[in-house]
Order: C-alpha cells, then structure tokens, then sequence
C-alpha cells in the first residue's frame, strides 16, 4: 500500500505527503483521502518536516482543475437535463381527465364518483407539485453547472503554467501601479494607489509560490 498521501499547501494547491525523497520526473503513486491511488508527476521538493517529504506533482494523465470543473460542469448538465425531463413528465401526467376536469363538475358528495373525482384531482395535485419541484431542481443544477463552465479557464497555482501566467499578470499590476504613480494613468478614486500596490504585493507571492512549485 502507498505511503504517499495529498497535503494542502495553499489554496488551490495539494502536494504530496511522502515518508521516501524522490527526485524531479519520478512518476508515484498517491493515495486520496477516500483511498482512490492516483498516478502523479513529481517536480519539486517544496517542504521537508518531522522526517516527512512534500512535493509538488500533478496528476500523469494529464486530470488537473480545469479537467475537474469541465467534469463537474458536464454532470450537472446532464443532471438538469434529467430534471427537466421528469419536471415535463410529471406536468403531462398532471393533465389527466383534463377534458372532464375542464368541465369544473363539483364533487358529487355521496355520489359513487366522489372517490374517483377526489383521487383524480389529488393526482393531479401532486405530480403538479412535483413537476414544480424538478424544475426548480433543474434550474439549481444548471446553474453550478454554468459555474464550473466558468472556470474550466482558470489559471491557479495547482499548474505548472501558472508560473509565466503569474508573471505576465505582474508585469501588467506593476505597468498599473506605475501610471497611476506618476499620473499617467488617472485615479478612479482615492484608493486607486493602495489596491494597484496591494495588488502587485499579491501576484509577486503568487509568482514566488509558482516558480517554489514548478520553477
């Protein structure tokens, strides 16, 4: 049984937990917390503590986070899709004795139809209520789908592609925080500064965590 396991090291990020070093290349095995073994690429020593390894890796058939959310956002599609159809099956069910309920007939009390009349409209009542509820379902689903749609395009830390993506979007926050420093760029409001100079602050973490993980 594999004695490597993922740990998170930043958001976005999960690295390999490993009781052996290994060097930059080795494929490995490594096991998820619900004992799924996940063949990985390993790059980088990025933390070595209480005799224990991690290493940066990414998965070697090529799965990543952008793979994940076009997964997920395939699912819940298909979900909705599927609520859809029984929210419509439902809705037709719910038109049975339409004709005759179209009458408005009042129920018959002690009328040998009064069973049936009361049955029918119940029915009706609750696959109503029913054809409501996945629709409403299917909405809900469609909806995460759509967002993970909109992230299937995200660049994040847990890619080795991140490193000159993070350094392209430096370069623009550090273009920004110039201009507006030297008046070239006019200040929306009066915090227009601060943000730009935060904003810099954070991408050159990002960029130094990048090039630790996959430089």
């Amino acid at each position: 049984m594999t004695t490597n396991t993922y740990a998170k090291y930043c958001p976005n990020v999960y690295v390999a937990k490993c009781a052996e070093q290994h060097e930059k290349g080795d494929t490995i095995e490594v096991e998820t917390r619900h004992g799924k073994i996940n063949e990985c690429i390993v790059y980088n020593l990025v933390a070595q503590r209480n005799g224990e390894f991690y290493y940066s890796i990414v998965r070697a058939d090529g799965f990543n986070t952008n793979v994940r959310n076009q997964n997920k956002a395939d699912r819940y599609a298909n979900w909705a899709q599927t609520a859809a159809t029984k929210s419509y099956q439902f809705y037709k069910a719910s038109n049975e004795g339409r004709e005759f309920l179209s009458l408005a007939e009042p129920i018959k009390i002690g009328h040998h139809s009064e069973r049936r009349h009361r049955a029918l409209i119940e029915r009706n009542h609750n696959r109503m209520g029913r054809s409501v509820a996945f629709d409403r379902l299917a909405e809900s689903h469609m909806q995460k789908a759509e967002n993970y749609e909109a992230r299937t395009d995200i660049i994040n830390l847990s890619m080795p592609e991140s490193i000159e993506y993070f350094k392209a979007e430096l370069e623009k926050a550090r273009a920004t925080h110039a201009g507006l420093k030297d008046g070239s760029i006019p200040r929306r409001h009066s915090y227009s500064l601060t943000y730009a100079t935060k904003e810099v602050k954070e991408l050159q973490k990002k960029v130094e965590l990048a090039e630790k993980l996959w430089g």
